[in-house]
Protein backbone atom coordinates (compact mmCIF):
# COMPACT_ATOMS: atom_id res chain seq x y z
CA UNK A 1 0.00 0.00 0.00
CA UNK A 2 1.30 3.37 -1.11
CA UNK A 3 1.81 6.16 1.75
CA UNK A 4 0.15 9.19 1.00
CA UNK A 5 2.48 12.28 0.01
CA UNK A 6 3.33 14.60 2.63
CA UNK A 7 2.26 18.31 2.39
CA UNK A 8 4.43 20.95 3.63
CA UNK A 9 3.74 22.23 6.84
CA UNK A 10 3.55 26.60 6.76
CA UNK A 11 6.60 27.84 8.40
CA UNK A 12 6.33 27.99 12.01
CA UNK A 13 5.15 31.28 13.56
CA UNK A 14 5.98 32.41 17.86
CA UNK A 15 4.13 35.66 19.26
CA UNK A 16 4.63 36.51 22.79
CA UNK A 17 4.34 39.59 24.67
CA UNK A 18 4.02 40.44 28.49
CA UNK A 19 1.31 41.90 29.75
CA UNK A 20 -0.01 42.55 33.35
CA UNK A 21 -2.69 41.19 35.19
CA UNK A 22 -4.03 40.93 38.42
CA UNK A 23 -5.29 38.48 40.64
CA UNK A 24 -8.59 39.38 42.64
CA UNK A 25 -8.66 38.25 45.64
CA UNK A 26 -11.81 39.07 48.07
CA UNK A 27 -9.06 41.91 50.11
CA UNK A 28 -6.73 42.52 47.66
CA UNK A 29 -5.87 42.96 44.33
CA UNK A 30 -1.97 41.44 43.17
CA UNK A 31 -0.20 42.80 40.44
CA UNK A 32 0.92 39.56 38.20
CA UNK A 33 3.54 39.60 35.79
CA UNK A 34 2.42 37.17 32.73
CA UNK A 35 3.65 36.30 29.12
CA UNK A 36 0.81 35.85 26.64
CA UNK A 37 2.22 33.36 24.26
CA UNK A 38 1.49 31.52 20.97
CA UNK A 39 2.97 29.01 18.54
CA UNK A 40 1.38 28.01 15.05
CA UNK A 41 2.32 24.54 16.08
CA UNK A 42 -0.48 24.54 17.97
CA UNK A 43 -2.78 26.91 16.32
CA UNK A 44 -6.24 26.61 18.60
CA UNK A 45 -4.68 27.82 21.64
CA UNK A 46 -2.66 30.76 23.54
CA UNK A 47 -0.77 30.26 26.38
CA UNK A 48 -0.82 32.59 29.60
CA UNK A 49 2.57 32.01 31.69
CA UNK A 50 2.32 33.85 34.95
CA UNK A 51 5.20 34.72 36.36
CA UNK A 52 5.09 34.23 40.41
CA UNK A 53 7.75 35.29 43.13
CA UNK A 54 9.50 32.87 44.01
CA UNK A 55 7.84 30.51 42.85
CA UNK A 56 7.85 28.43 39.63
CA UNK A 57 5.79 29.70 37.09
CA UNK A 58 2.31 28.92 36.14
CA UNK A 59 0.50 28.52 32.83
CA UNK A 60 -2.37 27.95 31.61
CA UNK A 61 -3.71 27.34 28.03
CA UNK A 62 -6.44 28.92 26.50
CA UNK A 63 -8.73 29.08 23.22
CA UNK A 64 -8.05 31.60 21.38
CA UNK A 65 -11.61 31.91 19.96
CA UNK A 66 -12.47 31.47 23.25
CA UNK A 67 -10.86 34.69 24.51
CA UNK A 68 -12.48 36.37 22.38
CA UNK A 69 -16.29 35.27 23.10
CA UNK A 70 -15.14 35.93 26.78
CA UNK A 71 -14.99 39.71 26.07
CA UNK A 72 -18.68 39.98 24.99
CA UNK A 73 -20.02 37.47 27.29
CA UNK A 74 -19.37 34.64 29.96
CA UNK A 75 -17.83 31.88 28.11
CA UNK A 76 -15.96 28.68 29.66
CA UNK A 77 -16.09 25.23 30.38
CA UNK A 78 -13.98 23.02 32.84
CA UNK A 79 -11.04 24.96 34.44
CA UNK A 80 -11.11 28.36 32.15
CA UNK A 81 -14.59 30.72 32.45
CA UNK A 82 -14.08 34.10 30.87
CA UNK A 83 -16.20 37.67 30.97
CA UNK A 84 -16.53 41.02 30.93
CA UNK A 85 -15.85 43.08 33.50
CA UNK A 86 -17.94 46.25 34.29
CA UNK A 87 -15.05 48.46 33.39
CA UNK A 88 -14.14 46.89 30.32
CA UNK A 89 -11.33 44.95 31.49
CA UNK A 90 -11.42 40.79 31.36
CA UNK A 91 -12.21 38.45 33.89
CA UNK A 92 -10.47 35.01 33.41
CA UNK A 93 -11.74 32.74 36.35
CA UNK A 94 -9.30 29.57 36.36
CA UNK A 95 -9.44 26.46 38.30
CA UNK A 96 -12.04 24.23 39.79
CA UNK A 97 -14.53 24.86 42.16
CA UNK A 98 -13.25 25.75 45.62
CA UNK A 99 -9.55 26.62 44.20
CA UNK A 100 -10.74 28.73 41.53
CA UNK A 101 -8.51 32.20 41.01
CA UNK A 102 -10.15 35.38 39.49
CA UNK A 103 -7.98 36.73 36.97
CA UNK A 104 -8.62 40.34 35.63
CA UNK A 105 -6.70 42.08 32.50
CA UNK A 106 -6.89 44.07 29.72
CA UNK A 107 -10.21 43.40 27.50
CA UNK A 108 -8.36 45.38 24.49
CA UNK A 109 -4.90 44.39 24.82
CA UNK A 110 -5.93 40.39 25.16
CA UNK A 111 -7.61 40.53 22.17
CA UNK A 112 -5.63 42.46 20.09
CA UNK A 113 -3.04 39.78 20.82
CA UNK A 114 -5.53 36.96 19.72
CA UNK A 115 -6.23 39.21 16.37
CA UNK A 116 -2.88 38.87 15.97
CA UNK A 117 -2.71 35.24 16.09
CA UNK A 118 -5.60 35.01 13.61
CA UNK A 119 -2.65 37.54 11.25
CA UNK A 120 -0.71 34.35 11.16
CA UNK A 121 -3.17 31.19 11.27
CA UNK A 122 -6.61 32.30 9.76
CA UNK A 123 -9.45 30.77 11.47
CA UNK A 124 -10.44 27.73 9.37
CA UNK A 125 -6.84 26.82 8.37
CA UNK A 126 -5.42 25.93 11.82
CA UNK A 127 -5.33 22.06 10.77
CA UNK A 128 -2.82 22.97 7.94
CA UNK A 129 -0.57 23.97 10.75
CA UNK A 130 -0.36 20.90 12.64
CA UNK A 131 2.09 18.43 12.25
CA UNK A 132 0.38 15.08 12.67
CA UNK A 133 3.45 13.15 11.85
CA UNK A 134 4.29 12.40 15.63
CA UNK A 135 0.72 11.13 16.81
CA UNK A 136 0.44 8.75 13.32
CA UNK A 137 3.77 7.11 14.07
CA UNK A 138 2.53 6.30 17.39
CA UNK A 139 -0.23 4.90 16.02
CA UNK A 140 1.68 2.45 13.77
CA UNK A 141 3.88 1.57 16.39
Amino acid sequence: MSQPRATSLPSPHVLTQPMVMELVGPDAVVRIDTSVGYHSRDPHALSIVFHLLGEESVVWRLDREMVLAGALGPTGEGEVHLRPAPDGELLLLLGGAGQRATIRCDQEELARFVRGTFVLVPQGTEERHIDWRPLLASLRG
